[in-house]
């Protein structure tokens, strides 16, 4: 990237690009983004081609309503755009991404820019994150950068849009203005964001209270209420990206695409998925060998007491995993379906049949079956809970979409490996009156298998090995046991893609957060933080990892 000339000599300029106050433009052209929110609180735009494509389903639904008298398109497979989208689809009433093979649920918004803006002109600019890779700046701030970068600004803040951050144009850095910690930033040039003839008002800069500006961040089931307005969606405060350093820790969420299964996108439009494929039916291997040798636990005696062997896999060998009998097991069908409901999955009515009916086939499940899960009484077409089923883990375990109850034993798709434990007395900030438990885990690389992306192919061990730290405290010991319980289900680490690298086929972390550094925690996986017990007793237990495994 050629550095951009300052105006003046050695001066760093004002802190956005002068005579252009962030806000909107009444500019007539225009250009449509889309954005998701990751679990940071940062909004990751989509690439050109995909903006493009939601955006053609919209316009294209729009004009059959006008003919019809139908109302929008109430959900858009992504897909269609990009198969390495498959599982993923828009709710439209609801501005919500959802991840059908594991009821994931991320919040979505729509910004419209100027289209000299830098997303008319396919601009965008990216910082270098922890692993050496490139991540993008949610769009308005690109925008931001963008027009600073043509004004000759040397300098700028970007403060007036919630970062703590400053960017040098001619070093080419950013610079936390608390830590004065530097990352190099690049301007790259990629396709053009979809020009869009929407009357909005177009966004160049700072959020404002406008529609557009809103994120619908919640993260529980579409109610009725907000699934069918447009306008009436839960308002709640922009989330902005935490200051400092970050590192990639989700990984089995919408920050990164695992799987290239046979696709779940095609609400009758896709290849059949037979419950009976051998793909869908592959299993993951020997559970016994993960929770011996192959997923090992190390452990120096610790103060705690020690959980009795697990029988994950005898509980395994009794739990029924072909795909039509979990579901029956789990769902009772229904005599007649709810009138006005919705099923989650394929965002048609309860009351007409399954929108996976023309790509997923079943001898024992009718397209027009509903089944109630037996325990939180949500309500689905059972065809897409075989779907979802089958495009998942196939464990023997069902997880609800709308409150995330999982039904059964759930396992993951983590490689071998080794999880080793030691104590030492240095106390953790935050944790002054206990010492600390050190967590390493090894993991090298390998062969893919067939619950993985790509069975047969290498994949990748970067960052190996990784060590994770706890207070040596009563909490602390709990989350430590109910880690090891998540490792052996094979729940730390999956296969995929990395969020910040952008590299395929190569191991992450999946969905349990946890702190790889000490102190420091401007990068927010750090000490202190007072949430951080509590935060991820709340995500083991979102994967099925409670008090009460410990006794098993």
């Amino acid at each position: 990237m050629a550095a951009a000339q300052g105006a003046g000599s050695g001066s760093a300029g004002p802190s956005g690009p002068p005579g252009s106050a962030p806000g909107h433009s009444s500019t007539s052209t225009a250009v449509a983004v889309w954005e998701w929110q990751d679990e940071f609180g940062r909004w990751r735009p989509y690439r050109g081609n995909v903006c493009s494509y939601i955006e053609q389903v919209i316009q294209a639904s729009q004009q059959k309503g006008r003919r019809s008298g139908s109302g929008l398109a109430s959900s858009i497979p992504l897909g269609h755009a990009d198969p390495a989208l498959a599982p993923y689809v828009i709710d439209i009433p609801s501005l919500m991404q959802f991840r059908q093979d594991t009821g994931t649920m991320r919040a979505v918004r729509r910004h419209v820019f100027p289209g000299d803006s830098a997303a008319g002109q396919g601009i965008v600019w990216e910082w270098q994150n922890d692993e050496g890779g490139w991540s993008p700046y949610e769009m308005n701030v690109c925008v931001f950068l963008e027009q600073a970068r043509a004004t000759n600004h040397q300098r700028v803040d970007l403060g007036p849009l919630g970062y703590n951050y400053e960017i040098d144009f001619v070093a080419q850095v950013q610079t936390n203005k608390t830590t004065r910690f530097r990352r190099s930033v690049q301007r790259r040039l990629d396709a053009p964001y979809p020009v869009t003839t929407s009357a909005t008002p177009l966004h160049t800069g700072v959020g404002c209270s406008c529609q557009q500006c809103w994120p619908n961040s919640g993260t529980g089931p579409i109610t009725t209420r907000y699934r069918h307005s447009m306008t009436n969606f839960p308002n709640s405060s922009t989330t902005h990206q935490a200051p400092g350093r970050t590192v990639s820790v989700s990984s089995s969420n919408v920050g990164y695409v695992p799987y290239n299964k046979p696709t779940l996108t095609g609400a009758r439009s896709t290849p059949r998925l037979s419950a009976q494929n051998p793909l869908v039916l592959a299993q993951t291997g020997s559970l016994s060998a993960a929770l011996t040798a192959s997923n090992g636990v190390s452990t120096q005696a610790l103060p705690v007491k020690m959980p009795k062997p697990s029988r994950v896999s005898q509980a395994l060998a009794a739990t029924p995993t072909e795909p039509d009998s979990v579901v029956k097991k789990y769902l009772e069908e229904l005599k007649s379906a709810p009138a006005d409901e919705d099923c989650m999955i394929c965002m048609e009515k309860l009351s007409s049949p399954s929108g996976y009916s023309d790509s997923c086939q079943s001898s024992t499940i009718r397209p027009e079956a509903v089944g109630r899960l037996r325990n939180c009484q949500h309500s689905f077409h059972m065809l897409c809970m075989l779907a979802m089923y089958s495009n998942g883990n196939k464990d023997g375990s069902l997880q609800c979409p709308s409150c995330k109850t999982i039904y059964g034993e759930k396992t993951g798709t983590q490689p071998k490996g080794k999880m080793e434990i030691s104590t030492f007395p240095q106390s953790l900030p935050g944790h002054k009156d206990c010492g600390t438990i050190r967590i390493v885990y090894h993991i090298s690389r390998g062969i893919q298998g067939p619950e993985h992306p790509n069975p047969g192919m290498p994949y990748t061990a970067r960052g190996f090995p990784r060590y994770c730290y706890l207070p040596d405290n009563e909490k602390g010991r709990k989350v430590l046991e109910l880690l090891k319980v998540a490792w052996k289900r094979r729940l730390i680490f999956t296969v995929g893609t990395s969020n910040t690298t952008g590299e395929s086929n190569t191991v992450v972390w999946n969905e349990i957060h946890h702190k790889t550094e000490m102190d420091s925690n401007l990068s927010g996986h750090g000490y202190p933080d007072p949430n951080y017990l509590d935060n991820v007793l709340a995500e083991l237990a979102a994967q099925g990892v409670t008090e009460d495994c410990l006794g098993q």
